[in-house]
C-alpha cells in the first residue's frame, strides 16, 4: 500500500523555560536555565532541593476552577499545551469530521501528586477509607487523552502511551503510523508530566539519578560535562498537531515540518541502566533511518536524550558515532535538557518541538552548562556547547530513551 505523508501543523508548549511556544523557543535560543530551588514543597531534607518547575502558572487562567479540580497537574498541563497547539493550527473544528480526529498522548507516570496526596490523607486518618471520588480518574495516565477528546469532541483513536521517558515520542510515532495508514486525518499528540513532588524527587533520589548540585541549581543540568552528576527533574507539556499532508494542504494549513520516519527498539538489558554497548540506541536510529528511507549523512541536527548522567550521555554519543560514521563530525548535536531539565514522559514532545523550531528558524539550540570537557567525548564533535548556532536544518533527529530499555527516535524534515 502507498503510505500517506504526515505533517506538523500546530505546536503548543508549557515548559520550565517558557509557558507558550514563542517563550519556549526564545528560552532555547538564549540558553535559559529552568532550574531553581523547589517551591512546591519543603525540600530542605531531600538530597536534591531544586528542579525545573513550570513558573508563573495559574490553571484558572485556562480552565474553570471546578473542572481543574478534577485533573491532576499533568492533565492540566496537557490541556493548556493542546489548546495552544489547536489554535496555532487554526483548525476549523466545526467543519472537520470528529470521527477522523484522534488523541494519542504520552505520560510516563501520570498523576503522581494525586496518588501521593490521597495516600497521605488516608495514612493520617483512623483507617476509615475516605478517598476523593476523582482519585482514580485524576491519577491514571490515559485520562489526559480522555479530557482532551471530551473537550473537543474528538472521536478517533484515543489513548496514552506509557514508555517511561520515551512515552511522548512513542505517542508521536504511534500517531504518525495511524495517519500514514489512513486511519485518521488529524491526531493531537505529545506528552505531559508533573512529577515535581515529594514522591517524585524522593524516588529519583533513592535511585541516585538526580543531580545534587544544590549550591548551583541553574548549572546542575550539564550533559556531556566531565563533572555531570545526574539529571534535573522537570515538568510541563508539549503538544503537536499531526495531520495527513493532503488534508492539511486542502485546508490551507501552515506546515511546520514533515514527519518522515521513526524507530523503536529495546535494550533488553537492565531496568534503569543503558546497554553498555549502546546496542538498543544504535538499533533505534538505524530503524528510524530505514523507516524514513534516508541515510545518516542527510541529517543536520540530533537532539539527544542527553540527560546529564555519567553513563547515559557517553553511551548515546558513541552510538551516534557508530551510526553516522564520519558524518558525525558534520552534524550539530545538542541536549536541550540542559535548559529544561528532564520532563520524563513529556521530554520527547518538547524536544521534537525544539527540532521543528530549529528547522523553521535555522538555529540549533545549545547544550548549556558546559564547563569542562569529558575526556571520553570526541573533541571533534560539534556538541553546540553554551551558545546557539545558526545553520540550515533540513532534517532533524530526536532521540528519547526510557527506564526498562525503551528506545524511540523520530525524524522531521523541512517542507
Amino acid at each position: 500500500m502507498i503510505l500517506k505523508r504526515v505533517v506538523v501543523t500546530g505546536l503548543g508548549a508549557l515548559t520550565p523555560i517558557g509557558n507558550t511556544l514563542p517563550e519556549f523557543w526564545d528560552g532555547l535560543k538564549n540558553g535559559k536555565s529552568g532550574a531553581a530551588p523547589i517551591t512546591r514543597f519543603d525540600a530542605s531534607l531531600f538530597k536534591t532541593k531544586f528542579a525545573c518547575e513550570v513558573k508563573n502558572f495559574d490553571v484558572t487562567n485556562f480552565i474553570d476552577r471546578k473542572e481543574a479540580r478534577k485533573m491532576d497537574p499533568f492533565t492540566q498541563y496537557a490541556m493548556v499545551a493542546v489548546d495552544e497547539a489547536i489554535k496555532d493550527a487554526n483548525l476549523p473544528l466545526a467543519e472537520l469530521n470528529p470521527n477522523r480526529i484522534g488523541v494519542i498522548w504520552g505520560s510516563g507516570i501520570g498523576g503522581l501528586l494525586t496518588f501521593q496526596e490521597e495516600v497521605k490523607v488516608y495514612a493520617k486518618g483512623d483507617g476509615t477509607p475516605r478517598f476523593n471520588p476523582f482519585f482514580i480518574p485524576k491519577m491514571i495516565p490515559d485520562l489526559s487523552a480522555g479530557h482532551i477528546s471530551i473537550k473537543y469532541g474528538f472521536r478517533g483513536p484515543n489513548y496514552v502511551t506509557v514508555s517511561a521517558c520515551a512515552s511522548s515520542t512513542n505517542a508521536l510515532y504511534d500517531a504518525f503510523t495511524f495517519l500514514r495508514l489512513g486511519k485518521a486525518d488529524i491526531i493531537v499528540s505529545g506528552g505531559s508530566e508533573a512529577a515535581v513532588c515529594e514522591a517524585g524527587v524522593g524516588g529519583f533520589n533513592a535511585l541516585k539519578a538526580l543531580s545534587e548540585r544544590n549550591d548551583s541549581a541553574e548549572t546542575a543540568s550539564r550533559p556531556y560535562d566531565k563533572n555531570r552528576d545526574g539529571f534535573v527533574l522537570g515538568e510541563g507539556a508539549g503538544a503537536l498537531i499531526l495531520e495527513e499532508y493532503e488534508h492539511a494542504k486542502k485546508r490551507g494549513a501552515k506546515i511546520y515540518a514533515e514527519v518522515i520516519g521513526g524507530g523503536m527498539s529495546s535494550d533488553a538489558y537492565h531496568i534503569t541502566a543503558p546497554h553498555p554497548d549502546g546496542a538498543g540506541i544504535i538499533q533505534v536510529m538505524l530503524n528510524a533511518l530505514e523507516d524514513a528511507e534516508i541515510t545518516a549523512d542527510q541529517i543536520d541536527y540530533v537532539n539527544t536524550h542527553g540527560t546529564s548522567t555519567p553513563l547515559g550521555d557517553i553511551g548515546e554519543i558513541r552510538a551516534i558515532q557508530k551510526v553516522f560514521g564520519e558524518h558525525a563530525y558534520n552534524v550539530n548535536i545538542s541536549s536541550t535538557k540542559s535548559m529544561t531539565g528532564h520532563l520524563l514522559g513529556a521530554a520527547g514532545a518538547i524536544e521534537s518541538i525544539a527540532c521543528i523550531m530549529a528547522i523553521n528558524h535555522s538555529v540549533i539550540p545549545p547544550t548549556i552548562n558546559h564547563f569542562e570537557d569529558d575526556p571520553e567525548l570526541d573533541p571533534k564533535l560539534n556538541m553546540t556547547f553554551n551558545k546557539a548556532q545558526e545553520r540550515p536544518v533540513n532534517i532533524a533527529l530526536s532521540n528519547t530513551f526510557g527506564f526498562g530499555g525503551h528506545n524511540f527516535s523520530v525524524l522531521f524534515k523541512k517542507i
